[in-house]
């Protein structure tokens, strides 16, 4: 007699909200609404720092910070909305590519840093910066997880 062991997976949604709580910012809605026009909090971008791996003069890179700017960020304890802005589009993207690898940071932290067949050969953190570029990335993500590759 054989007995089976499933395996648990905590749910998508309830990863997701991990993701969102663990870096310190609302998913959606009325208060990521009101937290970007207030201006993300600067320890949301060190909680990030943290969390993907990256230098912190990479992840200002990809956001088009400069870094005479994150250091006055730093100070002032908060992004501009425009910063801020692309803070949360790396971070939605970043909690995209980690579903994509089934919650593998490593590798979505890899695969966000290296050339994409299908962005072009663009690497995904390149695209962040604008929310175009951040939208074919989400796109693609879509289309991977749904085994759709044309």
């Amino acid at each position: 007699m054989h007995t089976q062991i499933n395996e648990f997976h905590v749910p998508k949604s309830a990863q997701g909200e991990d993701f969102w709580l663990s870096i310190g910012l609302p998913s959606r809605g009325a208060s990521l609404h009101e937290t970007l026009h207030q201006g993300i909090p600067f320890h949301v971008y060190t909680k990030l720092v943290a969390i993907s791996g990256l230098e912190s003069k990479k992840l200002a890179k990809y956001l088009v910070i400069p870094p005479a700017t994150l250091q006055r960020r730093a100070k002032a304890g908060r992004f501009k909305v425009d910063e801020g802005d692309r803070l949360y589009r790396f971070a939605e993207v970043y909690k995209c590519a980690i579903d994509l690898f089934e919650g593998d940071k490593e590798q979505a932290r890899k695969w966000l840093l290296n050339p994409v067949r299908g962005l072009g050969g663009k690497h995904p953190a390149d695209m962040i910066s604008t929310s175009a570029g951040a939208e074919a990335v989400l796109d693609l993500i879509g289309r991977l997880e749904h085994g759709v590759f044309a």
